[in-house]
């Protein structure tokens, strides 16, 4: 049917439109017919409905249209400002913590480079050092430290001289750590001492212990005696 007074007043047009249950045709239809009869706003009352329609709104603490929405307190610009300052630290602090683990990861793979090559330093200085070893126990306190600065060429004489073997076995061990080396058949001199010479860039820092073992005529191995001594770099 066409749309004009007697239509939308019969058919409470205005109701339902303000109600938004008019069809989609039927909105189009009376907005044209109000754009062309604009007394017919007035006689309907729409604004006085409009007005009545925002006090509601407002009494009700809803947002009018035309206002903006209100943010939610993450949207507000403090709380992105202070999410754009941590997000700028964490970028800083991860670069540093990249540049720490690079240089940490170059130092490791130079300190492996270094452990399979085993360089020696040439010995700029030799040091005799007498040893006077336990016949007791093994002692885990070095009786002389060698090496620390310069390496050193260190002529180790361990005195023997009153046990009654002559030939002796020598086994080195790392303290806590393993065995370095076993000597065999190792004469004492003339003045009763064992005598090891060693370039102090050749062991690792630490404390290395030596048990000497006499050797019978059957190769037998006796305790004899125990000494310690320290390795500094």
């Amino acid at each position: 049917m066409p749309m004009d007074r007697e239509f939308i007043l019969r058919n409470q047009i205005a109701e339902r439109y303000v109600a938004g249950r008019l069809p989609v045709r039927g909105t189009h239809d009376f907005e044209r017919y109000c754009r062309e009869h604009p007394e017919l706003i007035q006689e309907l009352g729409l604004a006085e409905r409009v007005h009545a329609a925002l006090r509601l709104l407002e009494a009700g603490g809803i947002a009018l249209p035309w206002e903006a929405k209100p943010r939610q307190w993450w949207e507000k610009l403090p709380v992105l400002i202070a999410a754009a300052v941590l997000a700028l630290a964490a970028g800083i602090t991860a670069m540093a913590m990249v540049g720490k683990l690079s240089a940490r990861d170059a130092s490791i793979a130079a300190l492996r480079v270094r452990m399979a090559e085993q360089p020696l330093e040439p010995a700029t200085s030799t040091h005799s050092v007498r040893l006077v070893p336990s016949r007791t126990a093994p002692s885990t306190r070095p009786a002389a430290v060698i090496g620390g600065g310069n390496s050193q060429m260190a002529d180790l004489r361990i005195d023997m001289g009153w046990s009654r073997y002559t030939a002796f076995r020598v086994t080195i061990d790392r303290q806590d750590q393993g065995r370095v080396a076993v000597i065999n058949y190792l004469l004492r001199d003339s003045n009763g001492d064992l005598r090891l010479a060693l370039n102090s860039s050749a062991l690792g820092p630490g404390t290395y212990q030596f048990a000497i073992e006499g050797l019978t005529l059957h190769s037998e191995a006796i305790a004899q005696a125990w000494v310690a001594i320290g390795i500094a770099h």
